[in-house]
């Protein structure tokens, strides 16, 4: 069975940030031709700046809402998309409960020290910006693993592997979810 034969309505990429959530989506973006959409990017264009000056500008909780606002339009837009979202929309109950219903939640989950040393590379993680980003990203992981837990179909480790393989693994596995609801 091929996609064409059982298209998914979406598939969501949850995960914390440097779990490799844009690098999957554009692969999958690829083989799919669905609209890839990076929540953080439009935000980012919608509000004409970028996620740290949304944060140093209007705090955590208006960026939460942008994500919300976002994830709710979506719901309501029936189109198929990849959607690779920010690490922390897990954060809020009705956030979790919008993506299971935008489609297939996969969680890319990799571990605290390929985190670190994916987002050590960027200076654009504004709740990295503090002395000790490590000890930050465990915490933040720690808090948020239920959550990614809760609301994913699937779980992945991304270490090791590369777009392309994890891509395959993700797209047999939506293909086998669709077809036995």
């Amino acid at each position: 069975m091929n996609f064409e034969e059982t298209p998914p309505k979406n598939l969501v990429l949850i995960g914390f940030m440097g779990s490799g959530k844009s690098t999957v989506g554009r692969e999958l973006h690829s083989r799919l031709g669905y609209e890839l959409v990076d929540m953080d990017s439009v935000i980012e264009h919608r509000e004409g700046r970028p996620i740290t000056r949304i944060f140093e500008e209007n705090g955590e909780d208006y960026f939460r809402d942008l994500e919300t606002d976002l994830l709710r339009e979506m719901a309501e837009d029936g189109q198929r998309k990849i959607i690779s979202t920010g690490g922390g929309v897990v954060g809020r109950e009705e956030n979790r409960d919008l993506l299971r219903k935008l489609g297939y939640v996969v969680w890319l989950q990799a571990p605290v020290d390929v985190i670190h040393e994916r987002t050590s590379r960027n200076r654009e993680r504004p709740l990295l910006q503090t002395e000790d980003p490590l000890e930050k990203i465990t915490t933040l992981l720690e808090k948020r693993k239920p959550w990614y837990a809760e609301t994913a179909h699937l779980k992945v480790d991304t270490a090791g592997l590369d777009g392309g393989e994890l891509a395959m693994g993700i797209l047999e596995s939506a293909r086998y979810f669709f077809s036995n609801p």
